[in-house]
């Protein structure tokens, strides 16, 4: 076989080749997208539960898996913590809400841009909650919140 016949075999190998792999690429990152949907879909669920819904025996169930790790640095870390802190809520503040935003997921993980308010008067707040997803349960979370402020420095909303 002449050199030009090897190259011409080693290059038809490599264009099969790269093709298996674009369709292996093609079916990982629609297997992906259907994972972080998934999980976008059941981390608003767990929060309308827990927010507005206030079932937090039904969240409980449903929501969290086990380890649940706790990064906020004012929450006690565990499954049973974060769930007792909804309970004492939800009857603290009988009328809390909570409106999601925007939403967004990347692998296991998902944000959660919400206005949250403990009644239906006052300005409430915006809150950031990011959770790792783990068979459809959460089993970590990071969270950042701020007042809504009576004004602004502009005008372009936190929501």
């Amino acid at each position: 076989m002449t050199a030009s016949g090897y190259i011409t075999r080693a290059c038809a190998g490599a264009a099969i080749m790269a093709s298996f792999l674009t369709i292996g690429s093609i079916a990982h990152d629609a297997k992906m997208e259907a994972l972080e949907a998934a999980n976008i879909k059941k981390a608003i669920y767990c929060m309308d539960l827990l927010e507005n819904k206030l079932d937090v025996d039904k969240a409980a169930e449903e929501c969290f898996g086990e380890p649940y790790i706790q990064h906020h640095p004012r929450l006690e870390d565990g499954r049973d913590a974060v769930i007792a802190l909804f309970r004492a809520r939800a009857k603290k503040y009988p009328h809390y809400s909570a409106h999601i935003v925007r939403s967004s997921a990347s692998g296991d993980l998902v944000w959660l841009h919400m206005h949250v308010k403990r009644s239906p008067e006052e300005r409430g707040g915006a809150a950031v909650n990011i959770f790792r997803m783990k068979d459809g349960k959460m089993v970590e979370h990071w969270g950042v919140a701020m007042p809504v402020p009576e004004t602004s420095k502009n005008d372009n909303g936190m929501f």
